[in-house]
C-alpha cells in the first residue's frame, strides 16, 4: 500500500533536484511513477551526503548502514519508501544501490581522473547503476541487451553532468575531466583552474560531448521494447539531457561561470514531438495528457 504523504515527500525531492527528470517521468502509470520518485529521492540524498553534507540528513556512512538494515531503519521518509519499493518490485535488487553508494564514497578520496577508463568506471558506479535500478520499475522483463542499454544511458547522462558542472566541481576540489583528454589537446590543469575557455578547451568538451552522445545511442538501442509510457519517459530524459550539451555550446562553452540549463519552453517542445511519435501506441488521450 502506497503511503501518500511519503510518496509526496519523495516526489518533492525529485522536483527540487531535477525538473527535467520529474517532467520526463510524469506520464508513467502508478506504481511505476511513484517508484521512480523513490529511486530518485534516495539517489539525491546519497549525492547530497557527499556534495552538500550540511544539507543532508545523513552522512554517506550512515546511509549505507541504514540501507543494509533497511527493515529496521527509521527516522526519515526514505526508509519506508524504500521498503515499499522493494516489496512492490521484487525483481529489483539492492546491489545497484550499494554500488551507487560505493561510487559516491569514492568522491571523498578520489578527486582527479587520469583516463577515460577511470571516468567511465566512476560513471557506471554513480549513474549506470541508476539504469539498473530503473529497469525493473520501467518494464516487466529484461535481458542482457536491455540491461546494457539502461547502464549506457546512465553513463551518458553522468558525462553530461560532468561537462555542465566543471566549474562547480573545481570549487569542490574535483576534476572529472580526464587529464589524458586535456593533454591530448594541450590544455593544462592550471588553465582549467584559471577557467580559460579557448579552442583547446572547446575541443576537450567536444570530445566529452561525443562520448556522451555515443552512450546515449547505446542507451536508446532497445527503447522500442519498453511499455510505451516507459519508452516515452526514457526518450524524454535522454532528449532533455542531450539538450544540455546544446546549451553549453550556445553559452560559448563557459562551464566555469555559467550553469547550462534547458528552458521549460524547450522541454515542452521536446515533450510534444516525442509524445506525438508515441501517439499510436499510447492512444490519443494519453499522449495528449503526457504533453500537458
Amino acid at each position: 500500500m502506497i503511503n501518500e504523504s511519503i510518496m509526496r515527500d519523495c516526489e518533492e525531492l525529485m522536483k527540487k533536484g531535477s525538473t527535467s527528470f520529474h517532467k520526463a517521468f510524469a506520464g508513467l502509470p502508478s506504481p511505476r511513477r511513484e517508484a521512480v520518485h523513490v529511486i530518485y529521492a534516495f539517489c539525491r540524498i546519497i549525492d547530497d551526503s557527499v556534495d552538500e553534507p550540511e544539507k543532508s540528513p545523513y552522512t554517506i556512512h550512515e546511509l549505507r548502514r541504514n540501507f543494509k538494515r533497511l527493515d529496521e531503519a527509521e527516522g526519515h521518509f526514505i526508509w519506508p519508501a524504500l521498503r515499499w519499493l522493494f516489496a512492490s518490485f521484487p525483481k529489483l535488487t539492492r546491489e545497484p544501490f550499494l554500488l551507487q553508494m560505493q561510487g559516491q564514497l569514492g568522491d571523498l578520496t578520489f578527486t582527479h581522473y587520469e583516463t577515460m577508463e577511470e571516468l567511465e568506471s566512476y560513471c557506471y558506479l554513480v549513474a549506470g547503476t541508476v539504469g539498473e535500478m530503473l529497469l525493473p520499475v520501467l518494464r516487466d522483463d529484461s535481458d542482457e541487451g536491455v540491461q546494457a542499454a539502461g547502464i549506457a544511458l546512465g553513463i551518458g547522462m553522468q558525462i553530461v553532468n560532468i561537462i555542465r558542472d566543471v566549474g562547480e566541481d573545481l570549487r569542490r576540489g574535483r576534476r572529472y575531466v580526464p587529464l589524458a583528454l586535456m593533454q591530448k589537446h594541450g590544455y593544462t590543469q592550471e588553465e582549467l583552474e584559471s577557467g580559460i575557455v579557448d579552442q583547446r578547451f572547446v575541443n576537450v568538451i567536444e570530445d566529452l560531448r561525443r562520448e556522451a552522445l555515443g552512450w546515449f545511442e547505446k542507451g536508446l538501442a532497445h527503447v522500442e521494447t519498453y511499455p510505451p509510457e516507459s519508452g516515452l519517459a526514457v526518450e524524454l530524459a535522454a532528449a532533455f539531457y542531450a539538450a544540455i550539451l546544446d546549451s553549453v555550446a550556445e553559452a560559448g562553452y563557459d562551464v566555469f561561470r555559467n550553469r547550462a540549463y534547458v528552458s521549460d519552453e524547450a522541454k515542452l517542445r521536446m515533450l510534444g514531438r516525442t509524445a506525438a511519435r508515441y501517439a499510436s501506441r499510447l492512444g490519443g488521450r494519453t499522449a495528449k495528457a503526457a504533453v500537458l
